[in-house]
């Protein structure tokens, strides 16, 4: 059985998300109006949400159920 590669993410997950969103934004911008250019902004609207969940779940305001 071989080894599991392990990579160490430098970044947080929400400085991840944001850049991903903004590289996919930028690329949309590129493309004419069509179902290509719906998709790349449909997942850059995915990674913002995930971004921002993932922020709200670490807020220290979020307590756990007593």
């Amino acid at each position: 059985m071989s080894e599991r590669r392990r990579f160490k993410q430098t970044d947080i997950l929400e400085v991840r998300l944001a850049e991903e969103a903004i590289r996919l934004r930028d690329k949309a911008d590129l493309l004419p109006p069509g179902a290509a250019r719906e998709e790349l902004l449909r997942k850059a609207r995915q990674a913002e949400t995930g971004s921002h969940m993932n922020e709200w779940l670490r807020s220290p305001g979020l307590q756990p159920p007593k």
